[in-house]
């Protein structure tokens, strides 16, 4: 069966993962990638091999701690490990460590809080919270230990899986 949708359907707002979800992601990923090696990793070094600014970094890989996903030692020798093996960590654990609740707005629930009381808003709240829905279930199903996998060309690459509603 072939991909029915045509260019002109397609979306491209503002769905998207914030900068700061993207720079965890890209941490962990480097903390996985590099597990093998023995001792914590400094937030010099994978600052250094993501390319990203080590003061945001430092603030991330913190935020990062609370949720549990990292362990950090301090001193000489100190860094980051990950707290938890590559594959029980998801992408939406990450996210939602950096970012909050992965959602496509912040527009409320339908049937809560008045939102119900303009012309057709409600069925509009349950579409968004239906698309939030959809993107947290899809970065569910992406762990750590995959996403290393596919960038070292061991794993399967990510391919996008379209949901057609005709309802």
């Amino acid at each position: 069966m072939g991909d029915s949708r045509s260019q002109s359907s397609t979306y491209d707002g503002p769905v998207r993962v914030s900068t700061r979800g993207d720079y965890a992601c890209r941490a962990l990923l480097s903390l996985a990638l590099h597990a093998d090696t023995s001792g914590p990793t400094s937030v010099r070094d994978i600052a250094e091999r993501t390319g990203l600014p080590q003061p945001y970094l430092e603030q991330i890989l913190l935020a990062l701690k609370g949720a549990g996903l990292v362990r950090s030692k301090r001193g000489v020798g100190g860094g980051y490990v990950l707290a938890k093996a590559p594959a029980d960590i998801k992408l939406s654990e990450i996210i939602s460590a950096v970012d909050g609740p992965i959602t496509v707005g912040d527009f409320g629930q339908p049937h809560q809080d008045g939102s119900c009381d303009h012309e057709g808003q409600c069925v509009l709240l349950a579409i968004w919270d239906i698309a939030g829905q959809h993107m947290r279930e899809h970065l569910d199903t992406y762990t750590l230990e995959a996403i290393a996998r596919a960038a070292t060309g061991a794993g399967e690459w990510p391919s996008a899986t379209f949901h057609l509603h005709s309802h």
